[in-house]
Order: structure tokens, then C-alpha cells, then sequence
């Protein structure tokens, strides 16, 4: 039996390097994706650098393990992360993130596909879930057409430019 984890005829997903300073630089300092997330303020390539030097990649110890989606042709495409992870309810969240020119090419759904066969087949999670803007329809739509169903709505979760905005909590059973 082959057991490639983490990659595909279109990408594969590894550890960033510190090569991948510039596109975590490009990726934390978006601010159009703030708003799906708790950023607040940009974060340093000092900052970056040090987080790349010092994490060890450790699920168990850090609870949390980030990706880069790299594309055959070896281009960053983007990321994606399992935060939080609870080894005792087996249950992480799920964080993706592309740079704009990735975007509705079908990468997001390709990754999304072999992170959760991965928490399911290696890590043997039993759900994973994700916390996405109401308004983000494209990404309710790559969740939803990976298995993912909305759990709760948490009314005026985040702040952004023009006001609160609800959030969905959106789950996917793995086992």
C-alpha cells in the first residue's frame, strides 16, 4: 500500500523552511484576511524569522501544526493549519489561507481534501472544524463541498471594517 500523506498530483503540504519567510510575510500582512482571523496588527519579518527558528512542529507539545500548499511546480500557494488540536477529544481547528492569484483554482480544495484524509488516517481525529466569516461565501462553499456542515452561528463574533459580523462554526465527522 502506498501511503503518500500529504500530497497529490496537484500539491503537496509540508513544514515551512525559512525560505518561507517572504510568503508567511505576504500571508500575515494581508489585511483582507484579517477580518477572517484575530489579526489585528501586521507581524515583523523579525517576528516571522523567530517563528520559523524556534517552532519545532511538534502537534503534541505546540497543539497546533502549520503547512505550506506547494504546488508541483514549486510555487507557495499558501496555507493551511491544525490549531488548536486536542489529543483527548480528537477533534483540531482547520485554517486556510491562499495568496489572491491561487484563489478558484481548485488548490484550497485539493488541500483541505488531504489535510482532513491525514488528521483522519494518521492522527486518527474524530472531527475537525473551522470558525468562517458569514460573509465568506467562497470559503462556506470549499468547506461545505469538503464534508463540512455549519454546528452553530455565533452572532457578531468578529469586528470589522463596517461593523460585527456573525461567524459560522462549520464541522466535519471524520469518524
Amino acid at each position: 500500500m502506498n501511503e503518500r500523506w500529504l500530497e497529490d498530483d496537484m500539491l503537496k503540504l509540508r513544514a515551512p523552511e525559512p525560505e518561507d519567510l517572504e510568503l508567511m510575510y505576504a500571508m500575515e500582512n494581508d489585511t483582507t484576511l484579517w477580518s477572517a482571523g484575530n489579526a489585528t496588527l501586521p507581524y515583523s519579518r523579525y517576528t516571522l524569522r523567530a517563528y520559523l527558528e524556534q517552532s519545532r512542529q511538534d502537534l503534541m507539545t505546540e497543539r497546533q501544526a502549520r503547512f505550506v500548499i506547494e504546488l508541483r511546480s514549486g510555487e507557495c500557494a499558501g496555507m493551511i493549519d491544525l490549531a488548536d488540536y486536542d489529543p483527548v477529544n480528537g477533534r483540531a481547528e482547520v485554517c486556510i489561507g491562499l495568496l489572491g492569484k491561487y484563489r478558484g483554482k481548485g488548490i484550497a480544495t485539493s488541500a483541505l481534501q488531504l489535510l482532513c484524509a491525514y488528521a483522519q488516517g494518521k492522527l486518527h481525529l474524530h472531527q475537525l472544524y473551522a470558525y468562517v466569516p458569514q460573509w465568506n461565501g467562497e470559503s462556506i462553499r470549499l468547506f461545505e463541498k469538503n464534508g463540512f456542515l455549519t454546528a452553530a452561528v455565533l452572532k457578531e463574533w468578529v469586528h470589522g471594517k463596517d461593523g460585527f459580523y456573525d461567524v459560522l462554526i462549520m464541522q466535519k465527522m471524520l469518524q
